[in-house]
């Protein structure tokens, strides 16, 4: 078997610039950059980096996500309504499962870690 390989990221550097899909918008017209920097699709596990500028989403995670916020502020509020407000240098994971909403107060970008390993 031979052995595994140290990978550098990033593999690829293409942006994917899109808004929030209209049906999840609840305030703003908040618009997203992904790059998205590796990827195994077979295992369901990305790295990359997102920005997103000022507004309010719904969200529900089928995924797991680390992040690590380089810059901005957003405030995540889960169907309960509690609201944490995350800054700069906040990491935090978003748990599978997860509902509520999303809100960009000033432009974000995060570093992203997702885990989707495939049904089955």
């Amino acid at each position: 078997m031979p052995s595994a390989k140290l990978i550098t990221l990033p593999q690829v550097i293409a942006a994917e610039h899109a808004p929030i899909a209209a049906d999840r918008v609840i305030a703003g017209e908040p618009v997203q950059d992904t790059w998205l920097e590796f990827a195994d699709e077979a295992a369901g596990f990305y790295v990359g980096r997102w920005r997103c500028t000022p507004g309010k989403w719904r969200i529900a995670y089928t995924e797991r996500e680390y992040c690590l916020l380089l810059s901005g502020v957003s405030v995540l509020t889960d169907e309960d309504g509690h609201a944490t407000t995350l800054r700069a240098g906040d990491a935090f994971v978003i748990p599978a499962g997860f509902r509520g909403t999303w809100e960009v107060l000033e432009t974000t970008t995060k570093r992203f870690v997702i885990s989707e390993p495939p049904a089955g």
